[in-house]
C-alpha cells in the first residue's frame, strides 16, 4: 500500500478533516514566549476540525495580519495570547497593520491581558479600542466566540459540547483564579 494514503487516512478521520470549517490563525503576542496554552489550544481547534496557521510564540502583530491576509478565503478569525499581560502594548500597531494588510476577520484576544494582582478594569475597552474584536478570559470560550462574532458552522461534529452559559464560564474562571 502507498504509504503516503496510508498517511493521510490514518492521520485525518472523514468527519474531522483540517479545513472543513476554515482557517484560524493562532498565536502569541511578539513580548510572550509562553507556548503551552498556544499548543494546547491548536490541538483543541484542529480536534474540532479548523485548519490552524499557529504561528508560535512572541509573534508580530504584523506576521499575524500577513498570515490572515494569506488564507482570507477560509479565514474564520486570528486568535492571539498573551499571558505577559503586556497584550496592550504588543498590539499597539494593529489598527495600522490591519488596515495595511485589509484583515476583515475577527481579532480574538485571550490570556492575561495586564500585568499585576490588581487588573486594569479598562483594558478591555483600551484593547477594543486598538480594534480587538473579542477579549476571552478562558480558552473554552472560544468557540462560543466565534459563533457570536458572525462565524456559521458549516458541519457540525458529533464529539462537540452543547454551549456553556456565559455565567457558568465567568463562575470556572473565577474557581481557577482561587486556585492559582
Amino acid at each position: 500500500m502507498n504509504r503516503n494514503l496510508l498517511a493521510s487516512t490514518v492521520s485525518q478521520p472523514p468527519a474531522v478533516r483540517e479545513g472543513s470549517r476554515g482557517s484560524i490563525v493562532l498565536g502569541v503576542a511578539a513580548s510572550d514566549a509562553h507556548v503551552v496554552a498556544n499548543h494546547l489550544i491548536a490541538m483543541l481547534l484542529r480536534k474540532q476540525g479548523f485548519r490552524v496557521v499557529n504561528l508560535g510564540a512572541c509573534t508580530p502583530t504584523e506576521d499575524f495580519m500577513k498570515a490572515a491576509a494569506d488564507n482570507a478565503d477560509d479565514l474564520v478569525a486570528v486568535v492571539i495570547g498573551s499571558l505577559n499581560g503586556h497584550a496592550l502594548e504588543d498590539l499597539a500597531d494593529l489598527p495600522a497593520q490591519r488596515q495595511r494588510h485589509r484583515v476583515t476577520a475577527p481579532i480574538v484576544l485571550g490570556g492575561n491581558l495586564s500585568v499585576g494582582a490588581v487588573k486594569d478594569s479598562r483594558i478591555e475597552e483600551r484593547l477594543t479600542a486598538l480594534g480587538v474584536d473579542c477579549v476571552l478570559r478562558h480558552p473554552g470560550q472560544l468557540v462560543d466566540a466565534l459563533r457570536s462574532l458572525g462565524w456559521h458552522d458549516p458541519v457540525l461534529l458529533p464529539f462537540e459540547r452543547p454551549a456553556v452559559p456565559a455565567l457558568a464560564l465567568q463562575a470556572l474562571h473565577a474557581q481557577e483564579l482561587a486556585h492559582a
